[in-house]
C-alpha cells in the first residue's frame, strides 16, 4: 500500500495498488532474449537471476550479467522482451482529466473504470488541487466552482427525468403502463446526459494493466501535459509499487523528461503554439465550419479503396483478377452472409488471414466531441486519434456540446446553459488569480469541446461501427458513427453499404438473437431501417 501525502492536492491521494502480476517479471525479460540466441531450448527466468547459486560471488556475477544485458537491449531498443511482463493496478482517487489525458491516450494498455453513465456521482467525488499559493480567494473560487457544478448535476437529473420519460415510454409503449418498474432505467438515462456538467475534476476508479515498456514510458513522460502534478504522483506510485516487487527495474528505469523540455511544453511556450486566445479563437472557428453542423466529417481516403480490398482478397486466396470480382471479393470479407465469422461474438478478424485485407483500406475524419464523449471513442485504440493538448481546448469563453435530450427540455436547457457558463466564470477568475493552466482545467466541464482528427483502416473501423452504431451507444458518439458510415458510404459505395450495427450484422449472418444486449435490447428493430432512417434522442 501507497503512502498517503499528497501535498499537491487536498483531496484524499491517489490508491495506487499492484494487485496482480508475473513470476520473476525482470528476470523473464532477460529470458526471453536469452532464448532468441538459445541452442538448448527455451531459457527459464529462474536461470537467469543469481538466486540459485549459494556462493555469494557467483550469485552476484549472475545478477551483473542478467542487468548488464537488460541494458544492452533497452538502450538498443529491443523492447519487446519488456512487453511480456504485465502490471495489473487498482487505482482510486483519480481524475477524469488524467485518464482522459494519460492513461489511455494510447493504444497499449487495458482498463475498465467506473462508468458515469450507470454510476451516480456523489457531491465530494472530486480532486481538488492546493492552491493556497495563490491567495485565499483562489482555493475559494475552486471549491465554489465544484460546488456548483455538483449542484448543477443534480438539478439536470430531476429536470431531465421527464423528457428522458417521453422519449422512452415512445420507444417501449408497453413499458408506460407500469412506470413505477422503470424509474431507475429513466433515472440513469437522465443521469447520462446530467454527466456533462460534471467537472473534469471527478473521481475514477479502474482496473488497468500495462506491460513493462508502457510503465517505463509513463514514467519517462510523466510530466508531460497536461495534468503532470497527477502523472507524477500516479506514476510514481504505481513505479514504487513495481520495484517493491522487483527492484531489478532500476537497471533501465529513466528519469522522467522535465516538463519544461517536453516538446509540446515549449512549442505552447515560445513555439509555434504560442498563438494566444485570438489565434485559438480562429482555429475553433475554422475547424467548426469545416464541420459544417456535422460532429463528424471525412477529409481524406485512400483513392482505390474498394479495387485494393478486393485485388488483396485475391491475393490471400491466390487467384487471378477473372476468378473473382471486385464485387464478389468485397462480400467475401464484408456480407456477414457470405462471412460466417461476422456472426461471431469475438471478433476474429485480425486472425482470419482474409479478413486481414480490411487493413489496407483507410479513412481519416476531422470530428468534435465532448470530453465525456471522447473518453468513449479514444477506447477504439484500433481507430487512433490526435487529440488536443491542454491550450487548445481550455478557452477564455464557454466551448462545449449539447446533448440532444436537453433540446427537449427548455428548463433543462436553462440549467445547462447555466452551469456551462459558471464553469468558465470560475475558471476565468482563476486565472486572473495566477493559477497554472492545469490546475483550473479541472474545472472544465465533461461537456467541453475537443477537436481532433483521427484515422481508421476498415479493420479497426467495422468492429468500431459494429459497436457504436448500436443505439445502446452513447448518443453523442452514436452521431458522429452515424456521420461516418454515411460518408465512408457515399466515396466507398461497396464498403460503406456493409457497415452496420450489431443487429445488422447478426441478422444477415443468420445469427440469433439479432440484438445481442439481450435485456438490454434498445426498443428500436434497427436492423429494419436504413442509415439514412436512423433517428434517436435518448
Amino acid at each position: 500500500m501507497i503512502p498517503a501525502e499528497m501535498p499537491e492536492f487536498l483531496s484524499p491521494a491517489p490508491d495506487v495498488r499492484l494487485v496482480n502480476r508475473f513470476d520473476r517479471p525482470f528476470d523473464n525479460a532477460v529470458a526471453t532474449a536469452r532464448t532468441c540466441y538459445s541452442a538448448n531450448g527455451v531459457v527459464t527466468a529462474e536461470t537467469v537471476g543469481g538466486d540459485r547459486f549459494a556462493d555469494p560471488e557467483r550469485r552476484q556475477r549472475a545478477v551483473e550479467r542478467r542487468d548488464a544485458l537488460a541494458r544492452d537491449i533497452f538502450s538498443a531498443g529491443h523492447h519487446t522482451t519488456f512487453q511480456h511482463a504485465h502490471f495489473q493496478f487498482a487505482l482510486s482517487n483519480v481524475s477524469r482529466q488524467f485518464i482522459w489525458t494519460f492513461l489511455h491516450s494510447h493504444p497499449h494498455y487495458n482498463s475498465e473504470q467506473v462508468s458515469q453513465r450507470y454510476v451516480e456521482v456523489r457531491p465530494d467525488a472530486f480532486v481538488v488541487p492546493d492552491l493556497s499559493a495563490y491567495g485565499p480567494g483562489a482555493q475559494q473560487e475552486f471549491q465554489r466552482g465544484l460546488d456548483r457544478a455538483a449542484a448543477a448535476y443534480r438539478a439536470l437529473i430531476e429536470a431531465l427525468i421527464a423528457p428522458a420519460a417521453e422519449q422512452y415510454w415512445a420507444r417501449f409503449p408497453a413499458r408506460a403502463r407500469k412506470p413505477e418498474a422503470w424509474e431507475g432505467e429513466l433515472a440513469r438515462k437522465a443521469q447520462e446526459i446530467a454527466r456533462y456538467a460534471l467537472p473534469l475534476a471527478t473521481i475514477a476508479w479502474l482496473y488497468h494493466t500495462v506491460s513493462a515498456i508502457t510503465l517505463l514510458r509513463y514514467h519517462r513522460l510523466c510530466e508531460s501535459l497536461d495534468a503532470p502534478t497527477e502523472q507524477r504522483l500516479v506514476v510514481r506510485r504505481m513505479v514504487d509499487e513495481l520495484l517493491q516487487v522487483d527492484p531489478a527495474y532500476r537497471a533501465v528505469l529513466e528519469e522522467p523528461i522535465p516538463l519544461d523540455e517536453t516538446l509540446e511544453y515549449r512549442l505552447f511556450q515560445t513555439g509555434a503554439g504560442s498563438v494566444g486566445e485570438a489565434g485559438r479563437r480562429r482555429f475553433r472557428q475554422e475547424f467548426d465550419a469545416e464541420l459544417g453542423g456535422k460532429v463528424s466529417v471525412l477529409v481524406d481516403w485512400k483513392a482505390n479503396n474498394e479495387a485494393v480490398l478486393a485485388r488483396s482478397v485475391r491475393e490471400v486466396l491466390g487467384v487471378p483478377s477473372g476468378s473473382i470480382s471486385d464485387d464478389d471479393a468485397i462480400a467475401l470479407v464484408l456480407d456477414p452472409a457470405r462471412n460466417p465469422y461476422l456472426g461471431e461474438t469475438l471478433n476474429v478478424a485480425p486472425h482470419s488471414k482474409l479478413m486481414r485485407a480490411m487493413a489496407h483500406p483507410s479513412w481519416t475524419f476531422r470530428k468534435k466531441l465532448s470530453h465525456t464523449a471522447d473518453s468513449q471513442d479514444q477506447r477504439h485504440r484500433a481507430t487512433p486519434g490526435a487529440r488536443p493538448a491542454l491550450a487548445a481546448y481550455l478557452s477564455e469563453e464557454p466551448d462545449y456540446i449539447v446533448p440532444g435530450l436537453l433540446r427537449e427540455s427548455p428548463a433543462a436547457m436553462r440549467l445547462y446553459s447555466d452551469a456551462m457558463d459558471a464553469a468558465w466564470e470560475s475558471i476565468g477568475r482563476l486565472r486572473k488569480m495566477g493559477v497554472p493552466d492545469e490546475m483550473r482545467a479541472y474545472l472544465l466541464p465533461n461537456a467541453v469541446a475537443i477537436r481532433f482528427t483521427e484515422s481508421a483502416d476498415l479493420l479497426g473501423l467495422h468492429h468500431k461501427m459494429a459497436m457504436r452504431l448500436c443505439f445502446n451507444a452513447q448518443e453523442e458518439i452514436w452521431r458522429a458513427s452515424l456521420d461516418e458510415a454515411a460518408a465512408v458510404r457515399e466515396v466507398n459505395p461497396r464498403i460503406g453499404a456493409l457497415l452496420l450495427p450489431p443487429c445488422g450484422i447478426r441478422i444477415r449472418a443468420g445469427t440469433t438473437p439479432w440484438c445481442p444486449e439481450g435485456k438490454r435490447y434498445c426498443g428500436v428493430p434497427v436492423w429494419r431501417y436504413d442509415l439514412s432512417q436512423y433517428e434517436r434522442v435518448i
